[in-house]
């Protein structure tokens, strides 16, 4: 079967308006086969063009496709995962860093981002927020006030903190247990996205994870999301809807992969299922338990996760508390 032939640009659609204000970008597929952000961006882009929605303050930017190998095959990614070990390459090795050296600069020109995705077992929608405000050496923040803002008017209840000290740990242990894999797997910046490589460059953003793959519901909620973003950031005449109050806000604590391909989950896990200190999640292929570490909730199951890549992620109730 004949391949067919690489994408050879990305497609950018940009609103302007005539009063200053914020930059804003929003990304659909990123991960080809999460097109619930793709769908909204492309009711909204209908609307903008249509003159049913104006961009009136600020820089809108729409990137409907931002992984078009992977989208066209309807796959994850094409060559490796765009979303990890995200940077500038100066010699491009693979599809995904020439788009790496095309998204850097188109992230490098906003201030805000909101990344739309989706995931693979059943769940509620989340969102992925940032570290607090910090001067530390893995993720140093200073605008975490706006971006917790934004997190809160996007309309999900839960929000998942830590993503990079998750990240952290997992690399750690990867070190230590598997020297030999790829080095992009043992790099301290593995978890660098599209929202980390922004706040690196002075901006904040969030990733919304909007529901299962095939969740009819999901591109509603992407949509939504843009709409209230849109508003709070005051660049189109648009009502804001109150944040909510009932926010269940969880910190990753680590990443497992899965070694093995005959590693099995204990039980068909859902994102943010309770688990129990000690309860029983999965089984190495030589019979290994892993087992719960405290009580907790796993998150990000993935039961066809290519040996070496992440299996499911740990995470424990925060004590953060959004400011709105």
């Amino acid at each position: 079967m004949t391949m067919p032939p690489k994408p050879t640009h990305l497609r950018v659609h940009q609103f302007v308006g005539l009063r200053p204000g914020p930059s804003l970008l929003v990304l659909g597929a990123v991960h080809g086969n999460e097109t619930c952000g793709t769908r909204a961006i492309q009711r909204v882009l209908d609307e903008l063009q249509s003159g049913e929605l104006a961009i009136t303050r600020g820089r809108l930017s729409l990137l409907p496709v931002t992984n078009p190998m992977a989208y066209h095959r309807g796959a994850r990614e094409g060559e490796r995962n765009l979303n990890r070990n995200l940077r500038r390459c100066a010699d491009p090795q693979d599809f995904e860093d020439r788009v790496a050296d095309a998204l850097c600069p188109l992230l490098e020109a906003h201030e805000v981002l909101l990344d739309l995705h989706s995931f693979h077992t059943a769940g509620q929608p989340f969102v992925m927020l940032g570290p607090r405000n910090n001067h530390g050496a893995l993720e140093p923040f200073s605008l975490a006030e706006p971006e917790e803002r934004l997190a809160a008017h996007l309309g999900p209840r839960r929000v998942l903190e830590g993503w990079m000290e998750a990240y952290e740990q997992g690399v750690r242990r990867r070190r230590h247990e598997r020297p030999a894999s790829s080095p992009e797997l043992l790099d301290a910046a593995y978890g660098t996205g599209t929202v980390e490589y922004l706040r690196t460059r002075g901006g904040y953003g969030v990733t919304l994870e909007c529901g299962q793959h095939d969740d009819p519901h999901a591109p509603a909620v992407a949509y939504q999301a843009i709409r209230q973003t849109l508003a709070l950031l005051e660049m189109a005449p648009l009502p804001l809807a109150p944040p909510r109050k009932d926010f269940q806000i969880l910190h990753l604590m680590d990443v497992i992969d899965r070694d093995h391909a005959d590693d099995e989950f204990a039980r068909a896990w859902a994102s943010f299922d309770p688990v129990e200190q000690g309860q029983l999640i999965g089984r190495r292929h030589a019979g290994q338990e892993v087992r719960a570490p405290s009580d907790g909730f796993v998150v990000f199951p993935n039961p066809e996760a290519l040996p070496g890549n992440e299996w499911f992620y740990f995470a424990v109730a925060s004590d953060r508390v959004l400011r709105t």
